[in-house]
């Protein structure tokens, strides 16, 4: 897996089209769309700006990776934040520029670039944000260097990282959609939208070797097209991210599709969303 295959899916799926409705479906009315968007998002995911809430973001200089839509980059930004944007994608970039246009919002940059290497000088910001982001990173490891560098010492990373212990993954990846696809391609059953794409992959690949957890994961997460996710608990936020301390944690989102989950009050338990703060430490060891 490349970057060059992550930008390519993002840039062709942006982050939440599919689900919230097409640029092109509101006739490329950016206002509407992004009204649209943002009212599903946060609808969905109500714990958002409650989370941003709780950051100090006033007069801070801060740097998100990964812009999506731009929706929490606003949010940020209505907060105080002293804004820069960084995507691997030219759409997203395009998209959230002309978000700050028509809302009339003040940033002070937004860049395409890779989170590998960031065009940003040593200790430029107070507080680097990623929602759902870093998780796509195969060499995340590179990138969480590249963030300490661009961080102050007294910096801070808040990252939203998809929960390895989430009902999500436990048991609607492990076990209902393998032992849906099972059935399906058992019977011969095509399917329809995502489900025929599932159907198909699992056909080329050869089903089990589809079905094994290390590749089925990255096909559930954000579409059966997406080329790369990963999960994590807190152990292997460590690992992953040495160069960091983890300062605390909690996880948020009750959602397991195609489980009707939204309504249990087990989030901080099974969520599905692990935010994790993180503290660049002063010297690293190898």
């Amino acid at each position: 897996m490349n970057e060059l295959q992550i930008k390519d899916f993002w840039n062709s799926h942006p982050c939440g089209d599919e689900m919230a409705g097409s640029l092109e479906s509101f006739n490329r009315d950016y206002l509407a769309f992004f009204d649209n968007y943002d009212s599903f998002r946060y609808g969905l995911e109500s714990h958002i700006p409650r989370c941003l809430d709780q950051l100090d973001l006033r007069g801070k200089r801060v740097l998100e990776i990964g812009l999506g839509q731009g929706a929490d980059s606003e949010q940020l930004i209505r907060r105080g934040a002293v804004w820069t944007g960084l995507d691997l994608t030219p759409e997203a970039v395009e998209r959230v520029r002309t978000r700050m246009s028509v809302k009339g919002l003040p940033f002070e940059d937004i860049r395409q670039g890779s989170a590998l290497s960031m065009p940003f000088a040593d200790s430029s910001f107070d507080l680097v944000y990623s929602h759902g982001v870093l998780h796509h990173i195969p060499d995340v490891r590179a990138a969480q260097s590249e963030i300490k560098r661009v961080l102050k010492p007294e910096g801070e990373l808040v990252a939203m990282l998809y929960a390895k212990w989430s009902l999500n993954y436990l048991l609607s990846i492990a076990v209902v959609r393998r032992l849906a696809l099972v059935l399906m391609v058992g019977l011969g059953i095509k399917g329809s939208g995502k489900s025929a794409i599932h159907v198909d992959n699992a056909k080329k690949e050869g089903l089990f070797s589809y079905l094994r957890m290390s590749n089925f994961v990255h096909r559930n997460t954000d579409g059966p097209l997406n080329p790369y996710a990963k999960v994590y608990d807190i152990d292997l936020v460590r690992e992953d991210f040495k160069s960091f301390t983890v300062i605390r944690s909690h996880r948020e989102f009750m959602y397991a599709p195609p489980l009707p989950v939204a309504w249990m009050p087990f989030a901080k338990f099974l969520g599905w969303h692990l935010w994790v703060h993180l503290s660049p430490k002063a010297k690293e060891f190898s």
